[in-house]
């Protein structure tokens, strides 16, 4: 299993510098510091990942791979990725040393800015992972960011986390909606069940888990239940919600907005 938004309820407080002020985040990625061994973990976890996208992953998600050119052998530069990305949505991968603080993560989504760890898993470690790696981050989250109202959605997250305004139970909130989208996201497509969540499309054993073993259940999307459904970050998800469109997805991002304004809501 691989995380990329795992730490965001705990991490409310954080500097900003997403956009562009004196504590950089960012990271230039040095390509020729990737060694041999580096290529051949993307290699192979490309190899055992794809025939389970073709049987199981969203059209968006798929289109989004083609788009992309993703390559199969040896991890992509990120600046091949974004001079397609950056033209289709807007959105551009920017490099970054590891995990985020929540106001710098979601900071970048606000800004188009996908952050993207530069390392990759050890050999050892394919199928799970405490922190997101280049994989996660490029070949599970990319290929949806090619998708215009997807990357809305994103965008839309961005701007709700300001809406948050700090406030730890709104922070927790929606670590759990970004999860069980973003992360953990099933759709309906023409009456079949298909992935697109990252942490999906970026994990074999987490799909196969979903999709294959029976071992997930999976239940129609509801905000509400959605907001007070915890995670865990270390274990295969027990539980997966299913949307019937991203359109649903943005509209679900924009209500969540209107109940952190709405002072009569608690959160």
């Amino acid at each position: 299993m691989s995380v990329a938004g795992a730490g965001i309820a705990s991490s409310a407080a954080a500097g900003s510098g997403a956009d562009g002020g004196a504590r950089s985040i960012f990271r230039r990625q040095d390509y020729a510091a990737y060694t041999a061994g580096d290529h051949a973990v993307w290699s192979r976890l490309f190899a055992r990942i794809e025939p389970l996208w073709v049987r199981h992953a969203s059209a968006a998600f798929l289109r989004g791979v083609e788009r992309l050119g993703l390559e199969r052998r040896g991890i992509p530069r990120l600046e091949r990725i974004n001079a397609r990305l950056a033209a289709l949505t807007g959105f551009r991968a920017v490099g970054v040393g590891g995990y985020l603080p929540a106001s710098d993560f979601f900071g970048c989504l606000a800004a188009r800015r996908f952050p993207v760890s530069l390392t990759i898993r050890d050999a050892a470690r394919l199928d799970y992972l405490p922190e997101p790696d280049i994989f996660h981050d490029v070949a599970g989250h990319a290929p949806m960011q090619t998708d215009g109202v997807f990357a809305d959605t994103l965008a839309r997250f961005g701007r709700l986390a300001a809406a948050a305004g700090g406030c730890l139970r709104r922070v927790e909130a929606l670590a759990r909606l970004f999860w069980f989208t973003v992360e953990f996201g099933l759709i309906r497509e023409g009456g079949r069940m298909k992935a697109y969540g990252s942490g999906l499309m970026s994990s074999a054993g987490e799909l196969r888990h979903a999709l294959e073993e029976g071992g997930a259940e999976r239940v129609p999307f509801d905000l509400e239940r959605v907001l007070g459904q915890a995670f865990s970050i270390d274990r295969y998800q027990p539980r997966l919600f299913v949307i019937e469109s991203f359109e649903q997805l943005y509209g679900a991002v924009g209500e969540a907005e209107a109940r952190f304004r709405g002072a009569a809501i608690p959160f």
